[in-house]
């Protein structure tokens, strides 16, 4: 039987703080990851999809200061530690929090650009915590069912940026060009020049397009690399 509490680490960034509340799932290196690498142009209006403590939905503020910002998440427990969070930031005027299954999630317009740390595991072992467990693994949000959400609630120009385990990451794009999505960016995510690739940062959108392919190694030695501390620099307060 899973424990419905856990106390959730926060975080502090340059210019917000993440208190984590109850919302089963702490600040991560692959949400800061998503939330610095996505989308190469400035979108207009952003959904964030599973919210937990609204890390995506606040380093987006910060990135477009012109951007409206929407993010749900289903858990109780995430909601509040968003909604705190928000309220406690710079760009609380831009950013709506909502509890809601993203399942049923009705907009008025459609949105030009979604990000998600979606749940990564189809399988395995699930934590005893139930905001883990619904935050790590697919029970009650899986890929497919994502990928119809994403259908419906992006314009037909707008892009998804996600991540996701390589393994789950290359399944999820596969998925995606099998309804009718295109991949645009991807990014191989490795933690160091002698490990393989163990993340997959990727967009997709509905128009066909070109598709950008890079490479992020996080560590050099015994320190970041550049090129990781360039990507992750106005967050991170000792980058």
């Amino acid at each position: 039987m899973k424990s419905s509490t856990l106390k959730t680490k926060g975080f502090k960034f340059k210019q917000f703080t993440i208190e984590g509340g109850q919302s089963g799932m702490p600040v991560s290196t692959d949400g800061v990851l998503l939330g610095a690498w996505a989308f190469a142009t400035s979108p207009q209006h952003i959904l964030d999809i599973g919210t937990g403590t609204g890390l995506l939905a606040l380093m987006c503020a910060q990135r477009f200061p012109q951007a409206s910002i929407t993010a749900v998440d289903i858990d109780e427990h995430a909601f509040h530690a968003a909604s705190h969070n928000v309220a406690h930031s710079p760009w609380a005027n831009r950013i709506q929090v909502a509890q809601q299954n993203i399942l049923q999630t009705q907009l008025n317009t459609p949105v030009d650009a979604i990000i998600c740390n979606p749940p990564y595991f189809n399988d395995g072992q699930q934590s005893q915590h139930a905001q883990r467990a619904t935050a790590r693994h697919t029970d009650r949000l899986n890929h497919g069912d994502l990928l119809q959400a994403m259908t419906r609630l992006l314009t037909p120009l707008g892009t998804a940026s996600l991540i996701l385990p390589a393994v789950e990451g290359e399944q999820f794009i596969a998925q995606a060009e099998q309804q009718g999505w295109f991949l645009a960016r991807r990014c191989n995510v490795q933690p160091s020049a002698r490990k393989p690739v163990h993340r997959l940062l990727f967009e997709l959108q509905r128009e066909p397009c070109s598709s950008q392919l890079s490479t992020l190694i996080i560590q050099e030695g015994a320190t970041y690399s550049a090129d990781f501390i360039a990507l992750t620099r106005a967050f991170y307060l000792k980058m």
